[in-house]
């Protein structure tokens, strides 16, 4: 069957891992409000195309922190890529190498960090950051990724605590004995107790705050992009606390049931930043226009987490390369059909909410 467009990866992904994985990788939290209305809030978003601007010459590249990418989708960081695929994270690597974008590690990744980088030596990867109880695991993965080349520190800001997903906990979910969190192989290997996502239970510092980003900049010199932010109050904090971006998100809905959807928190956050770091947004792309939209209300890139995982259950590597390159060319359709020739083109004029 040709792969047409990003859902029949998900009916592919669905169908063919067991049904454990596919409820983590699906889930959300609690009733999953949060985690479906950030696909359907772009459906209530309404684009007013432009014509006759000739349109026989288009560019999607764009730059993320100083770093030209191919087109404004990067990959966000998602655990555990080897329940979909065997190489796992080392084929996400390849993918996103090949096709010149971002690709966001995750710390809870079952590849090493070292392992993606021997596999994709040359792609452009940030890492995804938790703050532990154990300030020094947190330390050593730092000096890890700054020593290995990854260009930024992601830090995910919305898990002091893990939200309540319904399935996993049905499922009793665990992570089969062949795999491991790889990045802390070697530091948890002699605890006992009870496990959470691979990890032992209660590893997050649910104290983390805001002075957390000074310690941060206090031992590593990567820019910092604060991930998991949705009010234009956090916004101006991340301003004010020097980080370098933030990413608009509620973590795929998975944390907080409830939650505005990542688009519908924005335009309260652009309109706060004014300029002065860039934005980023996750959460609910599916299609080229949805791209389309979140950099017309002021999103720099967007990232997709789920799609990803979809195209490694489909077919490794090969597949995470096909979901890019389909949304790479919708989104450049888009772009065309709506009378944008570049990303610079691209502004809140392109936007009218439906009247539903």
């Amino acid at each position: 069957m040709a792969m047409v467009c990003l859902t029949d990866f998900e009916e592919y992904a669905k169908e063919h891992l067991s049904k454990s994985t596919w409820d983590y990788y699906a889930a959300g939290a609690d009733e999953c409000c949060t985690r479906d209305d950030n696909i359907l809030a772009y459906k209530r978003i309404r684009l007013r195309p432009r014509i006759l601007r000739d349109v026989s010459m288009s560019d999607t590249r764009t730059t993320v922190q100083g770093t030209e990418i191919s087109f404004p989708v990067g990959i966000a960081p998602t655990a555990f890529h080897c329940l979909a695929w065997h190489e796992g994270e080392v084929a996400t690597a390849r993918a996103t190498e090949a096709l010149n974008t971002c690709y966001i590690t995750s710390t809870y990744s079952t590849c090493s960090v070292e392992e993606i980088v021997a596999a994709a030596p040359n792609g452009y990867r940030w890492f995804q950051l938790y703050v532990y109880r154990d300030r020094k695991l947190s330390e050593q993965i730092v000096h890890r990724v700054e020593t290995l080349g990854y260009k930024a520190l992601v830090l995910t800001v919305d898990v002091p605590y893990t939200g309540k997903r319904r399935n996993d906990i049905r499922n009793q979910f665990k992570l089969p004995p062949h795999l491991k969190v790889k990045n802390f192989e070697a530091l948890f290997q002699e605890t006992e107790g009870p496990e959470e996502y691979g990890i032992p239970a209660d590893s997050l510092d649910p104290s983390i705050s805001w002075k957390d980003v000074y310690w941060l900049q206090s031992i590593s010199r990567l820019p910092i992009i604060i991930k998991g932010i949705l009010t234009k109050e956090d916004a101006e904090l991340a301003v004010e606390h020097g980080v370098q971006g933030i990413i608009v998100s509620n973590h795929g809905g998975r944390q907080l049931d409830g939650g505005p959807a990542s688009i519908d928190a924005l335009s309260e956050i652009i309109d706060t930043v004014q300029g002065r770091i860039e934005v980023y947004l996750d959460g609910g792309i599916r299609t080229g226009s949805d791209v389309l939209k979140s950099l017309a209300l002021g999103a720099k890139c967007v990232f997709i987490g789920r799609p990803a995982v979809w195209g490694l259950a489909y077919k490794g590597e090969e597949g995470v390369r096909e979901v890019l390159q389909i949304l790479n060319d919708e989104f450049r359709l888009s772009m065309a059909l709506s009378g944008c020739r570049n990303v610079a083109e691209i502004n809140r004029n392109l936007i009218q909410f439906s009247k539903l």
